[in-house]
């Protein structure tokens, strides 16, 4: 299979761990912390070079001038996300963004004030979310809803999912869902989610932080309000690395929309004139509030063109690939002692696997790192690897199953 795998090359694109008797690790975290391009970087030395040598004019004069640098990154994120280039901007973390575009779409009545999150969402978002209950007055004891699995399952099933917004939705004020669960690796039907809600009168927006770059998505035709990303999972972007966002185009023409102003959103045909009234730039880029960051926007640039070279559609292939050999190879040998929880579905699921481990599981991931196989531990639980098609190989994918079970 790797000897006719056209992305095979692109592994030589990245740095790839080492063990201390110098081969290469197993790294199945690239859901966590994606590595290195080996071109960030040329990237982050060739901004370095034009602060040396120009200072404050590199904004205008850098060989890549810093004022418009983000916009080199905006063609190939709208075509990760399957978005128009004005639905997107790359900017701020995560969970600012998510701020941000609650400001915009939590918009709670006394009618109308929950919001649905999925039982097991990533806890920076039940934090968000929860402050912005409070903020607006209301309590996450009454305003805060979450899908639940039936019982002894781990994943949401689509009709129960649809049955709680078709029963709950004339008091959900805003749908939050992960794209891809980050803990068991389940893929939403985002179409059908967003269909439901709005036709419910629910805003509906999507945290992407696993599903980007990851899965194939359609944000402009699925038509969600809005959804927001890191970069630093599958995108491989550094840790920490400046998010994404998604606003779907019918809200970027409405200036009066509500929203948390800065001068990077303001139109920049007039910015530098500092005027005192704040005029919104026309798209997603109207929610910037601050001048972007140069040095943590070069390595994502780096790691988007290997995308842009490769292709979403080949990546997903090989994706699909990947985790069906792992997961053929975990049913060879089956035990009592672990189960597999992700979706057996292809299609709704990524590259991650969420095994479950009956007991001692965080002393077994331990053993395994130490020995250069790198996944992810998850308390109670769950052990989380994920074979990433830009770098990983189905040779990895057997070397892990063998020192899997060896441990197990």
């Amino acid at each position: 299979m790797d000897a006719r795998d056209p992305l095979a090359h692109f592994r030589d694109h990245f740095c790839v761990l080492k063990t201390k008797h110098g081969e290469d690790c197993i790294y199945f975290c690239g859901h966590s912390l994606g590595l290195q391009p080996k071109t960030a970087s040329s990237y982050l030395e060739q901004v370095l070079r034009d602060w040396t040598g120009l200072a404050v004019e590199a904004h205008f004069h850098a060989q890549s001038p810093w004022i418009s640098y983000h916009r080199l990154l905006t063609q190939q994120t709208a075509a990760l996300v399957g978005a128009e280039p004005a639905e997107v901007v790359v900017m701020n973390s995560l969970t600012l963004n998510l701020h941000l575009m609650m400001v915009s779409f939590y918009r709670p009545t006394t009618q109308r004030h929950k919001i649905l999150v999925e039982r097991g969402a990533f806890p920076s978002d039940q934090y968000a979310v929860k402050s912005q209950i409070h903020f607006h007055g209301f309590d996450p004891a009454t305003s805060l809803m979450e899908l639940t699995p039936r019982e002894g399952e781990s994943c949401m099933r689509d009709e129960d999912i649809e049955a709680l917004i078709d029963r709950e939705g004339d008091s959900i004020a805003l749908i939050l869902l992960g794209g891809v669960n980050y803990a068991t690796g389940q893929v939403f039907d985002m179409a059908g989610i967003t269909k439901a809600g709005q036709g419910k009168g629910c805003a509906v927006g999507f945290d992407l932080a696993h599903a980007v770059g990851n899965i194939p998505l359609r944000l402009h035709d699925w038509a969600p309000d809005f959804a927001v990303w890191c970069n630093y999972k599958y995108l491989n972007g550094g840790p920490g690395c400046v998010g994404g966002c998604f606003v779907h185009e019918r809200h970027t023409s409405a200036l009066d929309l509500p929203r948390f102003a800065g001068w990077w959103g303001h139109d920049e045909k007039i910015r530098f004139q500092m005027g005192p009234d704040f005029h919104p730039t026309p798209g997603a880029e109207g929610w910037q509030v601050s001048n972007q960051p140069i040095l943590a926007l070069a390595p994502l640039r780096a790691s988007l063109e290997i995308f842009a070279e490769a292709g979403l559609e080949r990546l997903r292939a090989k994706s699909v690939s990947l985790t069906g050999y792992m997961e053929f190879l975990l049913h060879q040998q089956p035990s009592t002692k672990f189960s597999i929880i992700t979706p057996p579905d292809a299609a709704r699921r990524g590259a991650q696997l969420s095994i479950r481990l009956r007991r001692d599981g965080r002393t077994l991931c331990d053993r395994l790192a130490a020995e250069g196989v790198i996944g992810d531990w998850r308390e109670p639980d769950t052990f989380r690897v994920a074979a990433v098609p830009l770098y990983n190989s189905h040779q990895d994918v057997y070397r892990f199953v063998q020192g899997f079970l060896a441990a197990l």
